[in-house]
């Protein structure tokens, strides 16, 4: 009989400890996930900030070359990545081609770039 009592005070001290143990481990659960919402969220702001910033860029390097009647805006492709400018594509001359790298070193934003556009000689 006496088994029976000391089984049925630990069940019961366990039925009351059970609650608050799942809080306390509730809590501490709640406030990690939030944790790591908070930093994912600071990343991914962080990363779509400056994919907005490279498409930006490419966008004005575009804009430029439509400008510039020396330079096909249609016949070069135009890649930003952290502020630098991939250039490639087609170009009529090495004269087209310096100018395309000219005009994006002159854009706002742009770092550095490499320009791999290829001269080809009656490229339209």
């Amino acid at each position: 009989m006496r088994k029976s009592h000391v089984a049925i005070a630990c069940l019961l001290a366990a039925g009351l400890m059970a609650p608050g143990a799942a809080s306390a481990w509730g809590d501490k659960a709640k406030t990690q996930a939030a944790n790591t919402t908070n930093s994912t969220t600071t990343n991914t702001s962080s990363s779509a900030h400056e994919a907005m910033s490279d498409a930006a860029i490419t966008t004005k390097v575009k804009a430029e070359f439509a400008k510039e009647k020396n330079v096909s805006a249609t016949h070069i492709k135009v890649d930003t990545d952290n502020g630098v400018v991939k250039l490639s594509g087609t170009a009529r001359s090495q004269q087209e081609a310096d100018r395309a790298a000219q005009l994006a070193r002159d854009t706002k934003g742009v770092t550095s770039v490499e320009n791999d556009i290829q001269v080809v000689a009656g490229a339209k």
